[in-house]
């Protein structure tokens, strides 16, 4: 293989980042398997043309990620790699009104947040999209069409237009469960879907008038309203 040894400062940590690179990226395309043995310490560093200290402290940064295990007197092996952890926010059980109302309280309160913020931080560009998704919203209505995909391209242009991109991934996050009401058994009534329309409608203008607290109020307003609708139908009532 080529010879990995660079000729200039923090020589060491960049000969241990790229051989651990390296043996990583042969357990991860299958070339080293689980329970497969890691070549010999002088034989790693004979083919990488690093020190035998660099191969301890490669291996050392693969074991701490799980990936291999030393083996008193018997070498280093690959490890069957761990579980994935379960992606957040994907285990909203619909069936569920409950599990649907703890998501609409979260959000309530970091998208009150972002409304806010996009109120005094968006662009021309920006709030032109927000208008755009908006109005996309009043066609699918008018249309009879599922409003369920222009109604989450609106409070991802919302949480864009924070210009704090931790918002836009806490949207892509929970990414279609933030609309539950596609998981609904029978299709929102039309009157529901206008009250929708009108709360954003209400967020959509504090935030062109860069009206922040107005903003604030009227995106929690409309996510506890809901939340309120959903516990409704917990309830029984709707």
């Amino acid at each position: 293989m080529t010879n990995l040894a660079p000729g200039n400062q923090d020589r060491g940590t960049t000969l241990v980042a790229q051989v651990s690179s390296q043996l990583r990226e042969m357990i991860v395309a299958d070339a080293l398997k689980p329970g497969d043995k890691l070549p010999s310490e002088a034989r790693i560093a004979e083919t990488y043309g690093v020190s035998r200290t660099v191969v301890r402290e490669a291996i050392a940064a693969l074991r701490a990620d799980g990936l291999v295990e030393p083996r008193r007197g018997a070498g280093v092996f690959i490890l069957e790699p761990a579980a994935s952890p379960a992606r957040p926010f994907q285990g909203i059980d619909h069936a569920r009104i409950s599990s649907i109302v703890e998501l609409i309280e979260l959000r309530a309160a970091v998208e009150s947040e972002a409304a806010a913020l996009a109120a005094i931080r968006r662009s021309p560009a920006q709030e032109e999209e927000i208008f755009e998704r908006h109005h996309e919203v009043q066609r699918c209505i008018e249309a009879g069409l599922s409003t369920t995909t222009a109604d989450f391209a609106l409070h991802k242009a919302i949480a864009g237009a924070t210009n704090n991109s931790r918002f836009s991934e806490f949207m892509q996050l929970i990414g279609p469960n933030a609309i539950p009401r596609a998981n609904l058994p029978t299709p929102p009534a039309p009157e529901y879907l206008t009250q929708i329309h009108q709360e954003h409608d209400r967020i959509v203008t504090a935030i062109s008038n860069r009206e922040s607290e107005i903003a604030r109020q009227a995106m929690h307003d409309h996510l506890i309203g809901s939340q309120r609708r959903y516990r409704a139908l917990l309830r029984g009532d709707g």
